[in-house]
């Protein structure tokens, strides 16, 4: 609000002044209180977010580094559950699309078991449990057929879930591996059996491998007991227990900042799995995150000093422009001034024009009268010597005084339009007046001038003084812009039930986008030294003070459309 006000007695300053025209130097110094109120409210606020800044970025830079670490342990995370889930689903398969009979050969079990290791990769052994916990078949590289499973956990587990995934443990195998355990009920009998696999972790460690961390970070799976599922790179190998604190569970990924056994200050991204008792953490020391903040440092310095210089650049240009516009504005205001004495001016022209008019029309309606008495004396006398040769000087007569008294309607009607006010209309009839003012000129330059008017056109309510001069002014633009033997037409047409219509048509040089997007301004106008631009700004008000609109269309080369819509009875605002 200071700066707007501080704006505002600038240029209040400068334009509270008597009619005297503003001098060069009173622009300067204009121009010089703007850029420095502008550097102010500019170059001071930027350097307290500067100073905030730099306090500030720092925690602003870890927060940036939390998402790609989310980002990464979902991915990873999803890899891992993508692993089991593909292990999982073949198990039950097996569970499901063979019978107890079939599982319980052996011969068939371990015929499945190597389409299993080929298909698949990490599988161990294969066997199937009974409801009793009684391994009846195993396919595998050990003995263990016949082996009670009915005190494990795992079997106990299964009698009240139909899936088991253990946690990592090396057992008889002595190596790292995971059991994946599904329970099959058969729906005829209600039998039950299980079908129980060892798969080996040697997946897990691809899996992190290929994270690609860099060498001072590390990821790990450990299990909610803070037992490490995987070997770590600095906290111990599989099965060790995890020397810090077991992050709290959650359903989300998340970041913490810990200090972890070594005394480092680090980050840990985590993560738990959905199906299984793992979660997925990822380690990165403070000290690596944060370094990028101690080189940009001095960068930021460099962008800050360059900022400063485009925006006292910017504001210097601006300020220019501003000023620039200002003094032009001022320049048109003065055209504008010398356009309104020359409008009074054809304001007295008009009203003189119709004194004439009224003057002319006197006698001319004498010689119409007399020329028709003569014509009648002319007929009726029996004999009269050269009837014919006086009877067609007569009717030349006649029709000379028709065409001025024609002449004269149109001047008239032209003339009252300094006297707003509305009446009903016949559009077509307005059409053909403005259009007969400029018959001559097109004769002269043989331009097809062609009225194409809708026939049983409803008459309007409106002011036809301001109508014909709307029309004339579209028709001025149409002749100047088609060369000689050109084409200008006129079509009239009902829109809708409230409207009608009155386009405007040339085969003439057609307007640019750009053109078309000022063409309404005023003093805007591509007549280099020949107009003042205020014919269409002119035109649009008039149009929009009748209530009604205007639109046009136009390709360079191509020509312009214009189209007048205009409302069938007066609306609130063109009474007004």
């Amino acid at each position: 609000m200071d700066a707007k006000k501080g704006l505002r007695g600038i240029f209040r300053r400068f334009l509270d002044v008597s009619d005297e025209e503003p001098s060069p130097a009173r622009y300067r110094a204009l121009r010089t209180d703007i850029t420095v109120l502008m550097l102010l409210i500019t170059i001071i606020p930027l350097c307290l977010m500067a100073l905030i800044n730099y306090h500030q970025y720092q925690s602003a830079l870890k927060s940036e580094i939390v998402s790609p670490m989310k980002a990464l342990v979902n991915k990873t995370k999803h890899s891992f559950e993508l692993f089991l889930a593909g292990r999982l689903s073949t198990v039950r398969f097996v569970a499901s699309a063979y019978s107890y009979e079939d599982l319980a050969d052996e011969n068939k079990l371990n015929r499945i078991f190597r389409v299993l290791k080929q298909e698949f990769r990490g599988f161990v052994d294969l066997g199937v449990i009974d409801s009793n916990g009684l391994q009846v078949s195993y396919a595998g590289p050990y003995e263990l057929k016949g082996k009670d499973y009915s005190e494990q956990d795992w079997f106990q587990h299964l009698k009240v879930s139909d899936v088991y995934i253990s946690d990592v443990f090396l057992g008889y195998r002595r190596f790292p591996h995971i059991v994946i355990a599904v329970k099959h009920i058969e729906p005829s009998s209600g039998r039950s059996w299980i079908v129980r696999a060892t798969i080996d972790t040697g997946r897990f460690d691809d899996l992190i491998a290929s994270m690609g961390l860099d060498p001072q970070s590390d990821a790990f799976l450990i299990n909610p007991q803070g037992v490490l599922q995987t070997n770590s790179k600095f906290y111990g190998k599989v099965l060790d227990s995890f020397p810090g604190v077991v992050p709290p569970l959650s359903h989300e990924s998340n970041v913490i900042d810990e200090t972890d056994a070594k005394g480092r200050d680090v980050l840990i991204a985590y993560t738990y799995f959905a199906q299984s008792n793992f979660v997925l953490m990822v380690v990165k020391p403070k000290a690596e995150v944060l370094r990028a903040w101690y080189t940009l440092k001095s960068e930021l310095l460099i962008v800050f000093l360059i900022s400063v210089v485009v925006i006292v650049g910017v504001i210097l240009r601006l300020t220019r422009m501003l000023v620039d516009r200002l003094e032009e504005s001022d320049r048109k205001r003065e055209l504008a001034l010398r356009e309104m004495q020359h409008s009074h001016k054809l304001s007295s022209i008009g009203r003189l024009a119709a004194g004439v008019a009224h003057e002319v029309n006197n006698p001319m309606a004498v010689i119409n009268e007399k020329a028709g008495l003569m014509k009648d004396l002319i007929e009726f006398t029996q004999n009269f010597p050269d009837k014919e040769k006086f009877l067609s000087q007569v009717e030349a007569i006649i029709q000379a005084v028709e065409r001025c008294r024609a002449i004269t309607h149109r001047l008239l009607g032209f003339a009252k339009r300094m006297d707003v006010e509305i009446e009903i209309l016949d559009l077509n009839q307005v059409v053909k007046e403005t259009a007969g003012f400029l018959e001559k000129e097109a004769l002269y330059r043989n331009i097809r001038l062609e009225l194409d008017l809708a026939a049983h056109l409803p008459r309007i309510a409106s002011d036809r003084g301001q109508l014909q001069q709307v029309f004339l002014n579209i028709l001025n633009n149409s002749f100047a812009a088609v060369d000689d033997g050109g084409r200008v037409g006129i079509a009239t047409w009902e829109k809708d039930i409230d409207t009608v219509g009155v386009t405007f048509i040339d085969n003439g040089c057609g307007m640019s986008e750009e053109t078309l997007k000022h063409i309404y301004e005023p003093f805007y106008t591509t007549k280099k030294g020949a107009g003042s631009g205020l014919g269409l700004s002119i035109t649009y008000g008039i149009v929009k003070k009748l209530g009604g609109d205007i639109e046009v269309q136009s390709k360079v080369g191509q020509g312009t459309r214009f189209m007048v819509y205009l409302p069938k009875k007066p609306r609130e605002r063109s009474e007004k």
